[in-house]
Order: C-alpha cells, then sequence, then structure tokens
C-alpha cells in the first residue's frame, strides 16, 4: 500500500496547485450556476490564495500519493469585528480550500488534509475556531467535514430575484 505525504507546498508544485485548483472550481461549477469555468480563474485564484496565505500566517499543503500530487489544502487566520460575537468567534482559523483530484477521492485525503491544516492555524495562529465554506450542493465534501469534526455553524440562503424587479415595475 502507497504511503500518503502530506506536506508544505513547495514552489515547484504550482503547475499542480493550478491544476487542482482548476479541477476544484470546475467541481463547484457543476454544483452551481454562479461558478465560473476552472480553466478561466485558476490562475488569479491561485495568486489570490497565495498572496492570503502569506498575508494572514497560512499555509497550503500538498497531500502526494507516489509522487503524484493527489491534492491540496490552504487556510490562514482571520479577523473580523463582529459586535455580537465573542473574541475567540471573531479570531479564526479558515480553511479556504480543500481538492482531492478525482482518481484519489475516497482514501480520507481531504481528512488528513483539514486535521493538518486545523492543527497548523491552531498552534502557529492560536486561534480556537477553524472555519470552512462549502456549497449546499457539495454533499460528499460535507459528509467529509462533518467526519472530520465539523459542525453547520451558519447558514447562507440565497433568492435568485431576476425577473421580479420586472414584474414589480408592470
Amino acid at each position: 500500500m502507497s504511503e500518503l505525504l502530506v506536506r508544505k507546498a513547495a514552489p515547484s508544485d504550482r503547475n499542480a496547485l493550478r491544476a487542482t485548483i482548476a479541477e476544484l472550481h470546475e467541481h463547484e461549477r457543476r454544483l452551481s450556476p454562479t461558478r465560473l469555468p476552472g480553466e478561466e480563474t485558476a490562475d488569479a485564484y491561485l495568486v489570490w490564495m497565495l498572496a492570503q496565505v502569506a498575508e494572514h500566517g497560512g499555509l497550503v499543503l500538498v497531500a502526494e500519493l507516489d509522487g503524484a500530487v493527489a491534492g491540496f489544502g490552504a487556510g490562514w487566520i482571520e479577523e473580523e469585528m463582529n459586535i455580537e460575537e465573542t473574541p475567540d468567534s471573531n479570531r479564526f482559523g479558515l480553511i479556504s480550500d480543500v481538492c482531492v483530484l478525482p482518481p484519489f477521492r475516497g482514501r480520507r485525503i481531504a481528512s488528513r488534509l483539514l486535521d493538518a491544516l486545523a492543527a497548523h492555524l491552531a498552534r502557529s495562529g492560536g486561534v480556537s475556531r477553524i472555519r470552512l465554506g462549502v456549497l449546499a450542493a457539495n454533499t460528499s465534501a460535507r459528509a467529509c467535514y462533518e467526519r472530520s469534526g465539523f459542525a453547520p455553524n451558519e447558514i447562507v440562503y440565497e433568492k435568485v430575484v431576476v425577473g421580479e424587479r420586472e414584474q414589480a415595475g408592470d
């Protein structure tokens, strides 16, 4: 059986990270009509993600199996100023992305990435809360997150109102 290696991403992983981000965005696009094609967004997203990691005490991890990149995860520290929230809720670790490429799914690789990111953010960032977001339709990711100890905290609802404005003006 092959051994999974979870390690800090290196500059030489840039192309693999870009390809994995494109796959992640394509997967989300299949679940939500609001998402743009992965090939259109991957380059800009990679630049943005790496800037967030650098500016906010974060980390990008790569999961490697038999020398091939199987997936990645990224996270950093977020600080908000929500008046109604406790201090430990206003400063938290955010796991922004976790993606395992299709040939490697079903091996608990995402769980390993989540655990490693959460441990790093708690240890280096001194936070007691780790958060992440997920599309409601991404049932496989939601199941993975719940197996890893995450629970829903806030739910965002959306209503598409295109056409209602025109009807109201009639």
